[in-house]
């Protein structure tokens, strides 16, 4: 089982700031997931930036020796810094197909600390996973507790009851950089016991 899951991972889309934050552990984090990433194999998918977060974590996979794809629009990439060192770089005319490409190249979304771009892709992806267009892992990488506000919000609309209880928003949680690629592994490797004409189903819907 352990090799289907990572079969099934391959590229990891990761979101987060074009720029650093205000704590240095965040760049850090960037820079330890980079490696994890590299190191087991897995590619990075990103926004093709080279400024804050998103420079950095593209930066520890080339340094780590893995693989980056940068996907970025034309109208950003000068003010992000377009990083010409990856692989490969795809230039989009817009935002749409930005994150159209972003979700088709990657097998699951990590979401490191960020703005409102790095929260509404993340949202995104959970609301089509709700909504049962997809089923690739969703992972909140919970750096100094970035994202517990994200997840109350959650639990509140769940009470308000705008969250459905029949409609899951399916995330993880990681709090410790060591914990995501395990974690999303572990994801996909409960997607084998699934019916693979759901998954099928699922996947090509997209």
């Amino acid at each position: 089982m352990p090799d289907a899951a990572m079969n099934r991972i391959k590229n990891v889309c990761v979101y987060c700031g074009s720029g650093p934050g205000t704590d240095p552990a965040y760049a850090a984090a960037a820079e330890a997931l980079g490696s994890e990433l590299a190191n087991a194999g897995i590619g990075l998918v990103y926004g093709g930036g080279s400024l804050g977060l998103m420079g950095t974590v593209a930066r520890s996979v080339l340094d780590a020796g893995g693989h980056v794809t940068g996907i970025i629009p034309d109208f950003l990439s000068t003010r992000e810094r377009m990083l010409r060192d990856v692989q490969e770089l795809v230039v989009t005319k817009d935002m749409h197909e930005r994150k159209k490409l972003m979700f088709e190249r990657s097998d699951a979304f990590v979401a490191l600390p960020g703005g409102v771009g790095t929260l509404e892709e993340t949202v995104e992806m959970l609301t089509w996973s709700q909504l049962g267009r997809h089923v690739k892992p969703i992972l909140l990488a919970n750096i100094k507790q970035f994202w517990v506000p994200l997840v109350e919000l959650f639990e509140h609309m769940r009470a308000q009851e705008f969250i459905r209880q029949d409609l899951m928003v399916r995330y993880l949680v990681a709090d410790e950089i060591d914990d995501i690629v395990p974690m999303l592994q572990g994801a996909a490797e409960m997607l084998v016991d699934r019916d693979p004409d759901e998954d099928a189903t699922s996947l090509n819907n997209l």
